[in-house]
């Protein structure tokens, strides 16, 4: 994702002069082409977040058009305050990029966990939010930030992550991507890079006789509603999926909609618990500690399915 993320944003700089990287002193094995190709619009803020974030909010109210970009939490926590009063307040041209969200840099420790992120972004006024699925999906969202322009939030995973979708997808902002078949029994929902994940426990579960959908929701903000509300009148049950504290991402934004709805349909979130992690690993450890691994969720998916129907049979 990160590679893609940015040969993407070489592309349109090199035909938008208007358009300047920031980076918080780390990176540069990514960021070396860009730099080499536009030095008058790459700057190395150093390790000063808040400062990259502010000057980024200054920039953009000159008429340029900013991504920043760091590791996980420190675009977006250490700078809180000045992304929400600089940035959104002013409705400023700037895209906050974070690599490595979830559980990527999870040898690193909690500090490097982006495990509330999306939560935080969403309750910010005016930013879009995005947390695409795979490569094709990031040049769909990217795509759609360079035209529309920011505020934003762009959570990418490290490197590695494998191509889900068999072509190029279309995602403008506030829509949601349907991965395969339709019409099953229940439909995964996802968002970012635990998507791989999401498709291969969609395969489990078809193994065991259940027939799994999935949708990706490369958008968290805007949200997909008229996509959720449609599901839950065709689906058994709703399950989400996401590398990020139960509180405040997908499954609260889907929870959302269903409370505003006049169904009745079951939502299963699946997450990590609103807990401080002391756990390190690599990301495949990691999301296999939280169960959150392709087994996990077929497993977890199953289990609910089989309650929730002992319990309706129960009613009957």
């Amino acid at each position: 994702m990160r590679n893609r993320f940015f040969s993407g944003l070489l592309t349109a700089a090199l035909v938008d002069p208007d358009l300047v990287l920031i980076t918080a002193d780390l990176g540069f094995g990514a960021v070396d082409d860009f730099a080499a190709a536009r030095p008058g619009q790459f700057v190395n803020a150093g390790v000063a977040e808040q400062n990259m974030a502010g000057l980024a909010a200054g920039i953009a109210l000159a008429g340029g058009r900013v991504f920043t970009y760091s590791i996980a939490n420190f675009p977006t926590l250490r700078c809180l305050e000045q992304i929400r009063n600089d940035i959104c307040y002013h409705h400023a041209d700037v895209t906050v990029v974070a690599v490595g969200g979830g559980l990527a840099y999870g040898a690193l420790g909690m500090s490097h966990h982006a495990t509330e992120d999306l939560a935080i972004m969403r309750a910010l006024p005016g930013m879009a939010v995005a947390a695409p699925g795979d490569p094709a999906e990031v040049d769909a969202v990217l795509s759609d930030l360079l035209a529309g322009g920011g505020p934003a939030y762009l959570r990418l995973g490290k490197t590695g992550e494998r191509m889900l979708h068999t072509g190029g997808v279309s995602a403008p902002r506030g829509t949601s991507i349907p991965l395969g078949g339709t019409g099953g029994e229940v439909l995964l929902c996802s968002t970012g890079a635990i998507l791989d994940a999401t498709c291969d426990a969609a395969q489990l579960l078809r193994a065991k006789g259940i027939r799994a959908d999935v949708r990706s929701f490369p958008w968290l903000d805007p949200f997909d509603a008229v996509a959720v509300r449609q599901a839950a009148g065709e689906y058994e049950a709703l399950i989400t999926v996401e590398e990020h504290s139960i509180v405040g991402g997908l499954g609260s934004a889907v929870a959302e909609v269903l409370a505003e709805s006049a169904g009745g349909t079951p939502l299963i979130r699946i997450a990590l618990p609103p807990t401080s992690s002391s756990v390190v690993g690599d990301q495949q450890y990691l999301r296999a500690a939280f169960e959150l691994d392709a087994e996990s969720i077929s497993r977890r998916v199953r289990n609910h399915l089989e309650a929730n129907r002992g319990l309706a049979s129960q009613i009957r």
